[in-house]
């Protein structure tokens, strides 16, 4: 899977490739026994993602921060499918206290979880830091997703053993994670601001989201648990997560036009891996174009991911402590 197979679309192993769209891979996949939470699902491939598995018969569960345009994007996917199961839910990944609110909430509806989609980010943001004092970045794409992820795994756990169904976990990584800072986790620099690259700090956070899908992996290995833990690589497309560099990215899109997929070819490979009954049991892999790939050197390290699991809890821990004056 190289470039040749990128600029041609050409199959690979798994029988599909950069071209490949969502409705495609799925094709003849019956989900209607799945529960599904997609994060970000309003808009980009998030909403591909949410509308293929509603089409699919999935339950679909879009977690999102606007909820005028998921409410937007719920009544797309009816217009389009009239016995589409779609709720909605608010959660802003970069606030702990709504991680909280929006598991809260999922546990009122009372309904099974087998598909956990951590699609939701931002990307090359100003330096800010989150309402809990963390790099936004950070906060947002992968200390949310961790927050979430563990929250609602013995809901995952308990829906897996009651059912005897596979539950799956995708992260949505990029093949940015390859240009994060010098030693890959900044952990004693992490909100440094003199330093700060909003471009580093992207790379920095899909990183940490490939480590983090392979440390829970490993983790539920060791557990037995019949759920399986997955980082993917989209593509490149132009959604609302390029805002912050609309016109650096579409001057970069002239001269590199052929490296480009539509929404359609960019959620493919989450579904894949979401939904492909051949990849039963796989898990702590990495995927490009509906096609194992192996990451980086630092997204491989075990120490490194373990290490990163422990410095998140600590990040939360101490944003969770109540404030004095």
């Amino acid at each position: 899977m190289g470039i040749f197979s990128l600029v041609t679309g050409r199959p690979g192993p798994s029988g599909f490739g950069s071209a490949s769209t969502a409705e495609q891979v799925t094709e003849g996949v019956d989900a209607s026994n799945l529960t599904a939470i997609v994060t970000g699902g309003a808009s980009g491939i998030g909403f591909e993602t949410a509308r293929v598995l509603a089409l699919r018969r999935a339950h679909v569960i879009i977690a999102a921060r606007n909820l005028e345009a998921a409410n937007e994007a719920k009544q797309l996917i009816l217009k389009e499918n009239k016995t589409a199961r779609v709720d909605v839910l608010k959660l802003d990944l970069c606030s702990i206290k709504s991680v909280r609110a929006f598991v809260d909430s999922f546990s009122a509806l009372d309904l099974p979880l087998n598909l956990l989609i951590n699609n939701a980010g931002v990307m090359f943001c100003p330096y800010q830091l989150s309402e809990d004092g963390i790099e936004m970045q950070f906060a947002t794409n992968h200390l949310g997703h961790f927050l979430l992820t563990n929250h609602l795994l013995e809901k995952m756990k308990h829906t897996a053993r009651t059912t005897g169904v596979e539950g799956r976990i995708v992260n949505l990584s990029s093949i940015a994670h390859i240009h994060s800072y010098e030693d890959g986790i900044r952990f004693e620099e992490i909100n440094d601001r003199s330093s700060y690259s909003d471009k580093r700090a992207y790379g920095q956070s899909k990183l940490a989201n490939i480590l983090h899908a392979n440390e829970l992996s490993r983790r539920l290995q060791g557990e037995g648990v019949n759920i399986t833990v997955n980082s993917v690589h989209p593509g490149i497309i132009m959604t609302p997560l390029m805002r912050h560099s609309t016109l650096l990215m579409k001057t970069l899109k002239l001269f590199t036009f052929w490296m480009w997929k539509n929404v359609p070819q960019g959620a493919a490979t989450t579904l894949y891996v979401a939904l492909d009954p051949k990849l039963k049991g796989l898990t702590g892999k990495y995927y490009v174009d509906c096609n194992e790939m192996k990451p980086s050197s630092y997204a491989r390290d075990e120490k490194l991911a373990n290490k990163l699991w422990d410095f998140s809890n600590k990040l939360i821990d101490g944003a969770s402590v109540p404030k004095t004056e």
